[in-house]
């Protein structure tokens, strides 16, 4: 028997709520706009009429693999951040609404700075993170760094739908090694890198476990070596009183901020995401 749009947004988002999906409202948008190829808003008009048969058949396969733990950026391939449209593929994180204070805090620190400015995001992935940042700073040149070819593959992607390739360019870069002599003379780093111990991976959600780059999570056994390569080895590509900004997992900013002061970083500071958990690191370099 056919169903309406609205049936179908109904059942999915029933169906998403019974295996705990925290987000089943706009999940069930999300698959159901994808499989219809339709816009929200012309989803929304639509909610009264009937679906397609062949529409009903790709949403309900969709959903199905959603229920089995697949990530609806993975199903559908974008997502948003920031407000920006992103490609996203399985060679990428997704990105998270956690880290957005890390976008924020970018933005106030080169605020204060005047002329044109330098930043390197350094693990970019998807290259959220520089890329709504140069959405939103002008004046602000931006480099996505990544070891992984197939996440710089998906940054310049992002840069060509964002219409930022004038101001934002990527480049191939390890963090757990010295940069190359070129990266030197930034305004600013932001890094958002793998943090996640080792030993803890295999208790991550299945969603993340078995979906999401096991190469943009292992931060080695405690969580910390991008922290210690970056503090140690990424201080000299930055310009007197350039600033240094990471994301950290939960627990660990306090470890985070005695690397930054051990590197000889200065005005550390420590931020925490909308549910309260201590999430950006920042110091500035001696000046």
């Amino acid at each position: 028997m056919a169903s309406t749009y609205n049936t179908l947004y109904l059942d999915a988002r029933r169906a998403l709520k019974a295996v705990g999906s925290d987000n089943a409202q706009l999940e069930a948008l999300e698959l159901l706009c994808f499989a219809a190829d339709k816009s929200r808003d012309q989803l929304y008009r639509d909610m009264p009429l009937y679906a397609a048969a062949a529409v009903e058949t790709r949403f309900r396969a969709l959903l199905d693999r959603r229920l089995q733990g697949e990530p609806v950026a993975y199903l559908i391939g974008e997502w948003s951040f920031c407000g920006l449209p992103l490609d996203i593929s399985p060679e990428v994180l997704i990105p998270r609404e956690d880290t957005e204070v890390l976008v924020r805090q970018a933005l106030a620190r080169l605020e204060s700075m005047p002329g044109q400015l330098r930043v390197l995001d350094l693990c970019a992935g998807s290259g959220c993170v520089g890329l709504a940042i140069a959405a939103r700073q002008p004046n602000a040149q931006v480099l996505l760094a990544d070891v992984s070819d197939g996440a710089l593959r998906v940054s310049r992607q992002n840069i060509r739908r964002n219409g930022l390739e004038s101001r934002v360019s990527t480049c191939h870069a390890d963090a757990l090694e010295k940069p190359p002599k070129a990266l030197w003379d930034f305004d600013l780093i932001v890094s958002n890198p793998p943090y996640i111990p080792t030993a803890d991976i295999g208790a991550l959600d299945p969603s993340v476990r078995l979906y999401e780059p096991h190469l943009a999570l292992d931060g080695g056994e405690d969580g910390l070596d991008f922290y210690r390569s970056i503090t140690e080895k990424w201080l000299n590509s930055l310009r007197l009183d350039g600033w240094l900004l990471c994301e950290v997992g939960l627990g660990q900013s306090d470890a985070v901020e005695k690397l930054f002061a051990r590197a000889g970083l200065r005005d550390i500071h420590t931020y925490a995401d909308a549910a309260g958990i201590w999430r950006v690191v920042e110091g500035r370099a001696e000046g």
